[in-house]
């Protein structure tokens, strides 16, 4: 698969959520580039803002397995993972795959789980694979996890951990519709639900395909360094409390190379870079006691930082 099929198969899928989901096209771009990268995405807004409803609309355009598990603080590991049981026709102990042997995996509601449900997923979403008893079991391509939740309602949640947020390759928050979408919403919505008639139009063949690819765009050592510079600038920050570690940086190269894709280039230029830098970085920062209870304080100090970094020439970006 060539640079333009995957913009095309981003195309097809992004027309096909956009008949369920109403404006939201960066948002939309979002996920895209965490599937193409083989990322994960944590959806976090107020409730109502349509933060499932567009998980489940990116789930039925792709021909891939989809569970959806609602999170809640009784639910176990095991219930996630699946548990070994006895058999008593057989006589045999067999293994129960539980809803994490899915391509397409909706965690709703994720900070109301306990901490140690949390933890259990991080395993499988750094390393794709699940160890249950001591065996260890690979998880089917692509494996995509699309985690919401709410921000604002402290009782009844357990606050995700630093780890657990540096598994999520972005971090998205979807927004109030503007007037006119609010119109659209109504009139799209008001005789029947537009998720019941979307179907897939990707295969997973398709996407790991696409995943497999993506990498050979061009990346010049200036972008690089420039990224590298953003980083290193978080961790130096008098706001910061702890910066972006390395697989951070992974991570934002990883979706600068999609988004450079789906922007019909083979190459990644430092727009890219700046579109990327707050859905990929801001997460991953840790800010100091006063700082943190600030609304989006941490997208404004990844503001800051670009501002103060040097942008590369355009002359050096096609150098690798």
């Amino acid at each position: 698969m060539d640079f333009e099929q995957i913009r095309t198969l981003a195309d097809r899928i992004r027309h096909n959520v956009h008949q369920v989901i109403v404006g939201k096209d960066e948002v939309v771009d979002l996920l895209l580039v965490a599937l193409v990268s083989s990322g994960h995405v944590l959806l976090e807004d107020v409730p109502g803002t349509g933060k499932t409803l567009l998980a489940k609309a990116m789930a039925k355009s792709l021909g891939c397995t989809f569970r959806r598990i609602q999170f809640t603080p009784d639910l176990l590991p095991s219930d996630l993972s699946g548990i070994n049981y006895y058999n008593q026709k057989t006589g045999d102990f067999e293994f129960r795959e539980g809803p994490i042997f899915s391509q397409i995996v909706l965690a709703d509601e994720i900070n109301r789980a306990t901490p140690r449900t949390q933890s259990s997923l991080l395993e499988c979403m750094e390393e794709r694979q699940i160890t249950v008893d001591g065996e260890t079991r690979r998880l089917d391509r692509p494996f995509l996890v699309i985690a919401t939740q709410n921000p604002v309602e402290n009782q009844g949640t357990f606050p995700l951990p630093e780890a657990q947020l540096d598994r999520f390759l972005i971090k998205v928050k979807m927004g109030y519709p503007t007037s006119e979408e609010a119109v659209d919403i109504l009139k799209r919505f008001k005789e029947e639900n537009p998720l019941d008639r979307i179907e897939a139009v990707a295969s997973a063949r398709d996407i790991v395909a696409a995943q497999d690819r993506y990498s050979q765009i061009k990346v010049s050592e200036d972008i690089l360094r420039y990224m590298i510079a953003i980083v290193e600038k978080t961790r130096a920050h008098s706001e910061v409390a702890m910066g972006v570690s390395p697989r951070g940086s992974q991570a934002l190269l990883k979706a600068v190379q999609v988004y450079a894709i789906l922007q019909g280039r083979d190459y990644v230029t430092p727009d890219d870079v700046k579109a990327m830098a707050k859905p990929v970085l801001a997460h991953r920062i840790l800010l100091r006691n006063a700082m943190r209870y600030k609304d989006r304080m941490d997208e404004q100090v990844i503001d800051k930082i670009l501002g103060e970094t040097e942008t590369p020439s355009e002359e050096s970006l096609l150098k690798r």
